[in-house]
């Protein structure tokens, strides 16, 4: 079989439908948008993001009988509150921990230094003086770095409080018009993709409670999961609670790998500030139960349908997509790499299905039998 029947082959197999090739062309477009233009729309796609993540609750109101325009009132001064907690407790708090923690950092540097020097009086044979001095090095160059980064993030945000302002403003309303107006948005979206869409049609309904599922989901585990953190740190009186537990909470966005990035600054903090002691193991226990209650009993609970991917494709998928998006992307890699397993194994599909559809309603052409 040569290379060229091969293509054709290919080539028919998945552009052989004028609807697979449109879809193709819908998706390069979708992706080219939020590609090239993402920062310039960033208000629409986070309003859109929050939309999507209310409507369930504005679904679970109507279904109870309450009227919708109540129901969208209800859920959006919900979401208002939420969002005032955020800005006016939950970020300054942060803010001011991460600023003390910074401050606390040359402190913490010596401690550590100290630390390494009784490590070698203790076991010569095992550390070394090079040794020490290397790691005091490398540690030294990137607490600098981490510095000037924080120098120059605070110095480039100046100019952009009046946008970040904008966006405060911009991103409730259109959250309120995207569930008030949800169906009229919807209708006229679909207006303008072609008649003939029943591969989309397939793909969307594969694919829309699971990524319903997901991102909510998702979004109540990061609060679960960092309440019971900042709860358990404030507990054993661990400082700092607030920026470890904000950190342990977006740790569950990338599986694998989250919890054990998640560890060094727990770890690092509960070291410094209680020392190598039962303390600071009672600390680690705590947090260990933590991610283990996570993956083992939250997970299962919140997550109706799991996603069924190999973890190599998951890791694959937040390197790609948090490589593109940053955060967002991280966020939605899992649902953006089931979207792509439903395309490929959708899409010969359907076509192959059209063909089958096709064939049938085709008439068939009998000959005239013979009086015998």
């Amino acid at each position: 079989m040569t290379l060229r029947s091969l293509l054709r082959g290919w080539m028919e197999r998945y552009f052989s439908d004028e609807e697979a090739v449109i879809l193709l062309l819908v998706l390069v477009l979708g992706f080219a948008v939020v590609i090239w233009l993402g920062q310039m729309l960033a208000p629409f796609l986070t309003s859109l993001v929050i939309a999507f993540l209310l409507q369930g609750a504005v679904n679970g109101l109507t279904r109870r009988r309450v009227p919708h325009l109540l129901a969208v009132l209800l859920v959006f001064l919900g979401f208002l509150g939420v969002l005032l907690a955020m800005a006016l407790i939950l970020m300054p708090l942060i803010w001011n921990q991460l600023v003390n923690l910074l401050q606390e950092t040359p402190r913490m540097f010596a401690s550590g230094q100290s630390l390494l020097d009784d490590l070698q009086a203790r076991y010569p044979q095992l550390v070394t003086p090079d040794q020490i001095q290397s790691w005091i090095g490398m540690a030294g160059r990137e607490m600098t770095q981490l510095g000037q980064r924080a120098l120059s993030l605070s110095l480039s945000s100046l100019g952009n409080v009046l946008s970040l302002i904008i966006y405060l403003v911009l991103v409730p309303i259109l959250v309120f018009f995207m569930l008030k107006d949800r169906d009229r948005l919807v209708g006229f979206t679909v207006s303008l993709l072609p008649q003939r869409r029943e591969l989309m049609t397939r793909i969307w309904h594969e694919m829309d409670d699971q990524i319903a599922n997901y991102v909510r989901g998702k979004f109540i585990e990061i609060i679960i999961v960092g309440s019971v953190a900042f709860f358990t740190f404030i507990c054993f009186g661990l400082p700092y609670s607030a920026l470890l537990a904000v950190l342990v909470g977006l740790s569950v966005l990338v599986p694998y790998i989250g919890a054990a990035v998640a560890t060094l600054p727990v770890a690092a903090v509960a070291g410094f500030h209680f020392g190598i002691s039962e303390q600071f193991a009672y600390v680690l226990i705590a947090y260990g139960v933590i991610q283990a209650l996570d993956g083992n009993v939250l997970v299962p609970v919140l997550f109706s349908e799991a996603v069924n991917l190999h973890p190599v494709s998951i890791i694959l998928a937040v390197l790609f997509f948090g490589g593109i998006w940053g955060f967002w992307g991280i966020f939605f890699a899992i649902p953006l790499a089931t979207l792509l397993k439903a395309l490929v194994y959708a899409w010969p599909r359907g076509i192959q299905q059209r063909r089958e559809e096709v064939s049938a309603e085709e008439p068939v052409e009998t000959g005239e039998g013979i009086d015998g």
